[in-house]
C-alpha cells in the first residue's frame, strides 16, 4: 500500500468514526424527542385532570444516555471488549508459545512502522484473534489460546500482521466504537419497548376521545425505528467489517511477504468445529474470522453480504493465493506463459 493510499484510508476511517458518533447521537435524539412528540400530541387534547406530556424527559434522558455512551465508548470501549472476553494481558512471556507470540508482535510492529501494541491472551480453545483501541499508539492485540496451539510460526505471523494492518488503517477505532454502540442501541431499544408497553397500559384517560392522527403517525414511526434499529446497526457493523477484512488481508500479507501463511492460518481457523464463545455477537466484526457458527459467512451472494460479519473464507483465500501467484511470477519463480509455450 502506498503512503498516499494509506493516508487516504486512515482519513476515511477517521471521518467515518466522526459520522458514526454523530449518527448515533441523532438516533437517540429522535428516539427520545420523537417519543416525547408522540406523547405530547396524544395527550394535549386530554381533559385537564388527565396527564399531559409537556416536559420532554424521554428526549433529555435519551440524549444524555447517547452522550454518556459515546464518551464511555471513546475512553473505555476497548477495555470493555477485552474484559468481556476474559482476556489477560501478557506481561511476561513465561512459556515458549508466549515468547514466540511476543517476538512475532514485535517483528510485525517493526514491519508496519507502528509502536508495539499490548498483547492479550483470551482463554478460549477456538482459534481467533482481534485488535482494538483508538489509535496505533494505544492499540491492543488479543489472541486465543487455541490460536497459539493450532498455528505454526509463519501462520501466527500472518494473523498478527493482519491485526497490525487493522491498527495501521485506524480500523480499530471505527470497529471498537461500532461494538459499543451496537450494544447501546440494542439496550435502548429494549428499554423503550418496555416503557411503551408500560405507558400504553395507563395512557389514557382521554375522556373517550379518539387518538390524535398525527400522534399515531409519529408513534408508528417511533415503534418501527425501535424495532429496526438493532437490526440495522448490527448489519452496519457487519458491512464495515467485511470491507476492511480484504484490505487487512492484503496489507498484512505485504508486511510478511508471505500471503500463503495467512491463507493457511485462515483455513485452520475456519476449520475449527467450535465457536469462539468468549466473543459476544455484537463484537464479532472485530475478529479475524466470524467467532460464531459461521452459518452466513460461508454464503456467497446477497445472503452472505447482508448477514455475515466477514467475507467468505473462499474469497479471502482466493485473493491471497492470487497475491502469492503474482509475487512469485514477478520474482521469476513462475515462468511466463510465453516461456511455457516456447
Amino acid at each position: 500500500m502506498s503512503d498516499k493510499n494509506l493516508f487516504a484510508q486512515q482519513e476515511s476511517n477517521k471521518r467515518k468514526s466522526a459520522w458514526l458518533v454523530l449518527g448515533f447521537v441523532l438516533f437517540f435524539a429522535w428516539i427520545g424527542f420523537g417519543g416525547d412528540l408522540a406523547l405530547y400530541l396524544q395527550t394535549r387534547e386530554y381533559p385537564p385532570e388527565s396527564y399531559h406530556h409537556v416536559i420532554p424527559f424521554i428526549g433529555i434522558t435519551a440524549s444524555l444516555f447517547a452522550a454518556g455512551t459515546t464518551w464511555y465508548a471513546w475512553r473505555f470501549g476497548f477495555k470493555r471488549v477485552l474484559q468481556a472476553t476474559g482476556a489477560q494481558e501478557l506481561v511476561e512471556a513465561a512459556t515458549p508459545e508466549l515468547k514466540r507470540l511476543d517476538n512475532i508482535v514485535e517483528e510485525m510492529a517493526i514491519a508496519s512502522g507502528l509502536p508495539k501494541p499490548k498483547i492479550w491472551i483470551v482463554p478460549d480453545a477456538d482459534p481467533n484473534a482481534f485488535a482494538t483501541g483508538l489509535y496505533p499508539g494505544a492499540a491492543h492485540i488479543a489472541v486465543t489460546e487455541g490460536l497459539l496451539q493450532k498455528l505454526d510460526r509463519d501462520e501466527l505471523q500472518g494473523v498478527v500482521a493482519h491485526e497490525m494492518a487493522h491498527i495501521r488503517n485506524y480500523d480499530i477505532r471505527l470497529m471498537t466504537l461500532l461494538a459499543a454502540m451496537v450494544g447501546a442501541i440494542a439496550l435502548m431499544s429494549d428499554v423503550m419497548r418496555q416503557f411503551l408497553r408500560f405507558g400504553g397500559g395507563r395512557g389514557g384517560r382521554s375522556g373517550g376521545k379518539k387518538g390524535n392522527p398525527l400522534a399515531m403517525i409519529v408513534l408508528v414511526l417511533w415503534i418501527v425505528t425501535l424495532i429496526l434499529a438493532p437490526i440495522i446497526s448490527a448489519i452496519l457493523s457487519m458491512s464495515v467489517s467485511r470491507k476492511r477484512e480484504y484490505l487487512a488481508d492484503a496489507t498484512g500479507a505485504q508486511f510478511t511477504r508471505n500471503p500463503m501463511a495467512l491463507a493457511s492460518a485462515l483455513e485452520k481457523i475456519d476449520a475449527a468445529p467450535e465457536a469462539t464463545r468468549s466473543m459476544a455477537r455484537g463484537a464479532a466484526h472485530l475478529c479475524i474470522v466470524d467467532p460464531g457458527a459461521r452459518k452466513f459467512s460461508e454464503k456467497e451472494g446477497r445472503l452472505g453480504d447482508f448477514f455475515a460479519s466477514h467475507p467468505p473464507i473462499r474469497q479471502r483465500l482466493a485473493r491471497l493465493r492470487g497475491m502469492s501467484y503474482a509475487a512469485e511470477k514477478q520474482s521469476g519463480v513462475l515462468p511466463d506463459a510465453a516461456d511455457v509455450a516456447s
